[in-house]
């Protein structure tokens, strides 16, 4: 589905995988791509977004508007490298970005160390300054100034130890779809939630960590506890898109992704007792039409 075919509003999950590590056959590190009315919206840019945005049939050259919902390196990594090839394709025209504060040390560093590059395709093929293409917005709780004709809102979420992460609500003229972002189940959220078309939600399935922490090998139980504190598990974001009245839930982040012991039925049967709506497990390249 490219185009036309899919209708104006849709979206589509990028990189799914929970985490920055990737493995041979794994998912892809965090991103989406979002369209309301038409306008194209990008939210996260972990390892693998824009050539994700390419098999979308996206011309790069056409971003405008990128969402990074915290800094998380599976959430950000890609963005300076997926600007930077969109000017490479013919970029010219502004581009806005919002994400939390720090990101402007990320992007200034970004452009220092592509300096070399940026100043030659300057001047030897008359490129626009890249700087002075894209533009930052620091995210804070509450609506956030994004666009003519399109409402977001952010809501600070429960993502330890970062305090920095948001949960984002997309409202175009006719539907509407709420990113949690990475977070621990989180009661505002179903509030913030509410009615939303959508609930894209991040997503640990609990029968699998043991196998998951064992294979990364960490020593100690610092990476089990950050996993517990910090993000949802399926169940939870099933109960959460039930209280709040969804159209439909996809769960996105899945923690793991990349285990074959577990399957789409080990997902379905966390998620069913919780939630009796559409359901959708994400996977790289799943387009969620909205029309």
């Amino acid at each position: 589905m490219h185009g036309q075919e899919r209708g104006l509003n849709w979206v589509a999950l990028l990189g799914t995988k929970g985490g920055p590590a990737i493995r041979p056959g794994s998912a892809m590190p965090t991103a989406s791509l979002l369209s309301l009315d038409g306008r194209r919206i990008v939210v996260d840019c972990g390892l693998g977004v824009t050539r994700a945005l390419t098999g979308q049939g996206m011309p790069l050259a056409d971003l405008s508007l990128i969402f990074v919902t915290h800094l998380h390196s599976d959430h950000y990594l890609e963005l300076g490298p997926l600007l930077h090839t969109a000017w490479t394709a013919g970029l010219k025209h502004p581009v806005r970005v919002f994400g939390p504060a720090g990101l402007d040390r990320y992007w200034q560093g970004f452009l220092d160390s592509m300096r070399d590059d940026i100043a030659l395709r300057i001047a030897d093929e008359g490129r626009p300054d890249l700087g002075g293409l894209v533009s930052l917005g620091v995210l804070d709780a509450g609506e956030v100034p994004a666009a003519p004709g399109l409402t977001v809102t952010a809501l600070r979420n429960r993502h330890p130890p970062l305090v920095d992460s948001f949960a984002l609500r997309f409202d175009g003229q006719t539907r509407s779809v709420v990113f949690s972002g990475d977070t621990a189940p989180h009661p505002p959220l179903a509030d913030f939630a509410r009615g939303a078309d959508l609930l894209v939600h991040e997503a640990m399935l609990e029968a699998a960590l043991e196998a998951l922490v064992a294979r990364v090998g960490n020593a100690d139980a610092r990476l089990m506890t950050h996993l517990r504190r910090s993000h949802s598990a399926a169940a939870a974001a099933a109960s959460l898109a039930r209280e709040a009245g969804v159209g439909a839930l996809a769960l996105h982040h899945l923690i793991p992704a990349d285990d074959p012991a577990f399957t789409e039925a080990d997902w379905a049967a966390a998620v069913a007792p919780h939630w009796p709506g559409p359901f959708h497990l994400g996977r790289d390249g799943l387009v969620i039409p909205l029309d």
